[in-house]
């Protein structure tokens, strides 16, 4: 018996990378396979379809794939929020917590305006820190976060529930056991 392949079946997971004791979830197979990359933005897409999204925001740096494809699919505009430094023009910046240590995203001042609708979208979804920074950037701009969608969400480090505190909508496509 043929059984019809999912997202979570292009997924591959390595093992001990970065470090030991992580099973890293790789989306670059997902990526690479035309079936499976179309499959993953139709998924991310589909629940918003008929409503109203005048820009797609994507989080560095798998966030952009998904976000300029699902943007394109949406006729939208893309945003992307990146680390500290990478983008040329005026910025506001938001500082959030890492594993060890902590880290800075950034937002070109002028990429949203007050009352947009934004759908944000990234590959996966873990404790929540990049997407909370991402989502504080679009809100000092006025922007009216619709939802958040992933491909992968880690349940066991809590990011959805993060998420969810800050009153957002989560979307995932499939979860994962362990880190």
């Amino acid at each position: 018996m043929n059984k019809t392949k999912t997202v979570k079946d292009y997924i591959r997971t390595i093992v001990d990378f970065p470090h030991e004791g992580i099973m890293f979830r790789d989306v670059t197979t997902l990526f690479a396979d035309p079936r499976g990359f179309r499959m993953a933005v139709d998924q991310m897409l589909h629940p918003y379809a008929g409503q109203r999204i005048d820009k797609v925001v994507g989080l560095e740096a798998r966030g952009f794939i998904l976000g300029g494809a699902i943007a394109h699919q949406l006729g939208t505009g893309f945003v992307p929020i990146r680390k500290k430094g990478k983008l040329p023009g005026a910025t506001i910046s938001q500082e959030y917590k890492l594993e060890y240590g902590e880290a800075v995203v950034e937002l070109h001042k002028d990429a949203i305006q007050a009352g947009e609708k934004i759908l944000v979208v990234d590959d996966l979804l873990a404790t929540g820190g990049t997407a909370g920074a991402g989502i504080k950037l679009i809100e000092k701009l006025g922007g009216e976060i619709i939802s958040c969608a992933f491909i992968i969400d880690l349940p066991e480090l809590g990011g959805r529930k993060h998420l969810e505190e800050l009153g957002m909508d989560v979307h995932v496509l499939c979860e994962f056991d362990g880190l």
